[in-house]
């Protein structure tokens, strides 16, 4: 998608929450193009620093704030153009257990971006969800799904000329923070049992590389309200632990551990609900937002009433992926060869 890369030149794009997963892999894809400015907004001045010492680009800066704070995000976006909103709390386990820190970030947070945005003439905001938003168990999806409710309402209130909110829903990210697959390989090196909660529970994956391809798609194409998903091969997580074993040719056993606080079985990225008005873009679904206003019965008498129900698209009727092939999937990702190269290093000596 190198189109849109021309979009952004000479532009200032803030993301919330960069010096996670996400901020790095957008840094990859844009600090060599003719942006502006990256502007980095997070809690965490050691993560900040990191990056400085990684980087050292002038085209990056720092902001120390918190979402939750309104004043901190608008000091940060004077001049800003776009923003990418990642700031999340997103672990499953301990959002069951603090379920109000993952409403004030998730809920209140994104209101808090979405206010400073529109009062600072930001043209376009992408707020980043995920799978588990969609028919939500646990506290942390549940407070996701909220945040999709927040933006989508907030979208209606502001010009889509003057300032476009929209998001993107994606499914597990290969390697990220949070990610098994990096404890599976810790579990190797260590000589442990690989640790799966349920051997036929199923999970999208996707590379950090194809969700940044999912927010430019969003960001090129979207319309206020909208949320995007990418279409994506899933697996078990059986096939997971041994495509990874395969790959360092290791031979320790799997150990099921059983399912933990607030996680599914499989995760679904459209829900029935939602595939009914979801629009096919090749790679991607948009669903449009419900954009009626509370006068129903002009909707009823007008015939705009649903007909059919098609399936919802969720992590077990995609495309499942067998060892081999997850195995080629792992292949792809730098960190993987990363990995690779250091334990033949290791098993050499």
């Amino acid at each position: 998608m190198e189109e849109n890369k021309g979009l952004f030149d000479g532009k200032t794009l803030l993301i919330t929450g960069g010096t996670g997963s996400f901020g790095n892999a957008v840094l990859k894809r844009f600090l060599n193009t003719k942006i502006k400015e990256i502007r980095i907004f997070s809690r965490d001045e050691k993560k900040q620093d990191d990056m400085r010492h990684e980087y050292n680009n002038d085209k990056i800066k720092y902001y120390i704030g918190n979402v939750r704070d309104i004043q901190s995000l608008k000091d940060a976006m004077h001049g800003v153009d776009f923003i990418f909103h990642a700031a999340a709390l997103k672990q499953v386990p301990s959002c069951e257990f603090f379920p109000l820190e993952a409403v004030r970030t998730n809920c209140i947070g994104t209101d808090n971006v979405l206010t400073a945005a529109i009062e600072a003439n930001v043209k376009k905001v992408i707020c980043l969800s995920t799978d588990k938003a969609a028919y939500p168990v646990n506290a942390m999806g549940t407070s996701k799904a909220m945040m999709e409710k927040i933006f989508v309402a907030k979208s209606r209130t502001v010009n889509e000329s003057d300032t476009m909110i929209c998001g993107t829903r994606y499914g597990n990210v290969m390697c990220s923070r949070g990610s098994v697959i990096p404890l599976f390989i810790q579990q190797i090196k260590e000589g442990k049992p690989l640790t799966v909660t349920e051997p036929n529970m199923t999970r999208f994956i996707m590379s950090l590389e194809e969700a940044v391809e999912l927010v430019l798609f969003a960001f090129e194409n979207g319309h206020s309200g909208d949320i995007f998903v990418q279409k994506a091969p899933a697996c078990t997580i059986e096939n997971l632990a041994n495509a990874v074993k395969g790959l360092f040719k290791a031979d320790n056993e799997i150990k099921r551990i059983g399912i933990r606080h607030g996680e599914k079985m499989y995760e679904t990225l459209l829900t029935k609900e939602e595939a009914v008005k979801a629009q096919d873009m090749g790679g991607f679904y948009r669903v449009p937002a419900d954009n009626r206003d509370l006068n129903y019965d002009n909707f009823f008498t007008n015939g705009n009433v649903m007909t059919r129900l098609t399936n919802e698209y969720n992590s077990d009727n995609t495309t499942q992926l067998d060892v081999e092939q997850v195995k080629q999937k792992l292949l792809t990702l730098e960190y993987i060869k990363g990995e690779l190269a250091e334990w033949e290093k290791r098993n050499k000596q």
